[in-house]
């Protein structure tokens, strides 16, 4: 997941408010990476994903780069790690190669977990101080950029465990939801008109959900709930990855390029699907996730309509409140789920694919210096998902969130929520 920087204008944190926030972060991340095993925490089982130890060091080291190290009195415990744990900011200095990050065996883990509590401790004494003004700023952008990681932590560890012939489970005891019917799948129509969209408020915001600012949005309908394994699965056996004509260019490329034929983690015979909690049988009327963008253009049309623009999302999602299957629940992994409002399940389960591509909003600003590098440079060639997951913490998503990927990307938990234009 591509990380992005806050609005301005957050407001500050009394010192022991603030303190709380970042060890209940930390803290937090911890318990996840308890769940592995020394050797667990070391692989990298493709390029896109890190190892687990390489997330609890590099959130480490954002915290020492952008908040300790604006003190000149500062000196690291380990110097010689910056070039280990920078992701890509190329104004801080250089870096190990991302594709790389597998082969760093060394500093052990042992080490780098008495880093995070060094640096915790360098932290907290920097809150008691109070005598930097952008303090408070910085450590919520600090304790959200570690949020995002502790969802990239789970997507990451789940392909790993996927490749191991043994299937070992990331959370055996998670509890299991029963399978409920999911709900009639509806339209639900909105109105054309002027609308807004962006962040609006005084909390915290990245900078890619800003400014506020006026678009036009067509008559239109969103559908009531993301779409079920059993929808999909009526597309793969009508022969959807076998008909050309339901694909984008690109799109019918990577399918032949790449042999998918189902799901990422679905078995041949589409019975049974690896989850953080082991392998398991397909729950029928559960979200279908880890889907690309393109996989979900094809859905859509073969279904007869359209995936929904960021502008629908959004205006459809602004007043239904934030609370769903997200990593709070501790099932980690999408569930069917009844409900009483028009809109169900827009927060948490599977980030929701939109067709509006990631590009910056009118009067779009990056920050200065390397915060900068947060996310402006990323807004070429990827496409815009709403919503969170069962994997995102459920402090961190809201109506405005703008998370992002490349079009073919299936390791993270990515569905569909239907559009149409009637």
């Amino acid at each position: 997941m591509m990380v992005r920087p806050l609005g301005l204008e957050t407001p500050s944190s009394a010192p022991a408010d603030l303190a709380q926030r970042y060890l209940g972060v930390r803290h937090r991340t911890a318990a996840l990476a308890a769940h592995l095993r020394p050797e667990d925490t070391v692989i990298q089982s493709m390029p896109d994903a890190s190892p687990t130890k390489w997330h609890l060091a590099h959130t480490t080291w954002f915290f020492e780069q952008f908040i300790l190290a604006r003190d000149p009195s500062y000196v690291s415990p380990h110097p010689e790690w910056h070039y280990l744990f920078n992701s890509y900011y190329q104004s801080v200095g250089p870096m190990h190669a991302r594709t790389r990050r597998g082969m760093i065996t060394r500093p052990a883990l042992d080490e780098v977990l008495d880093y995070r509590s060094r640096v915790d401790e360098a932290i907290a004494g920097r809150i008691q101080r109070g005598d930097d003004e952008a303090l408070s700023m910085l450590v919520e952008l600090g304790c959200q950029h570690e949020q995002q990681h502790q969802e990239l932590l789970l997507t990451d560890i789940k392909h790993a465990f996927s490749q191991n012939p043994l299937e070992p489970a990331f959370a055996p005891d998670a509890p299991r939801a029963l399978s409920i019917a999911a709900p009639a799948l509806r339209y639900i129509p909105f109105d054309e008109g002027v609308v807004k969209i962006g962040y609006e408020g005084a909390g915290f915001h990245f900078d890619n959900e800003g400014p506020r600012h006026r678009a036009y949005r067509q008559a239109g309908s969103l559908a009531n709930r993301p779409v079920t394994n059993a929808e999909y699965l009526a597309f793969i056996q009508d022969g959807g990855y076998r008909d050309a004509m339901l694909w984008l260019s690109d799109g019918w490329a990577t399918v032949n390029a790449e042999g998918w034929q189902r799901p990422l983690y679905w078995d041949e015979a589409c019975e049974t699907e690896f989850t953080l909690q082991g392998r398991r049988a397909i729950d029928p009327h559960a979200p279908v996730c880890h889907i690309s963008y393109f996989e979900a253009d094809a859905f859509a049309r073969w279904a007869s309509a359209r995936l929904p623009t960021e502008v629908e999302w959004e205006t459809m999602a602004a007043d239904v409140p934030v609370r769903g299957n997200l990593q709070d629940s501790g099932v980690f992994h999408p569930r069917a789920s009844s409900f009483e409002t028009d809109l169900g399940q827009m927060y948490g389960d599977v980030w929701e694919w939109t067709m509006s591509p990631y590009v910056s909003y009118p009067g779009f600003r990056p920050l200065d210096g390397a915060l900068g590098e947060y996310n402006g440079k990323f807004m070429n060639g990827q496409w815009i998902l709403r919503g969170g997951s069962c994997a995102t913490p459920a402090d961190h998503v809201r109506a405005s969130y703008r998370n992002f990927f490349p079009p073919h990307a299936r390791w993270q938990f990515t569905g569909i929520r239907l559009g149409n234009d009637r």
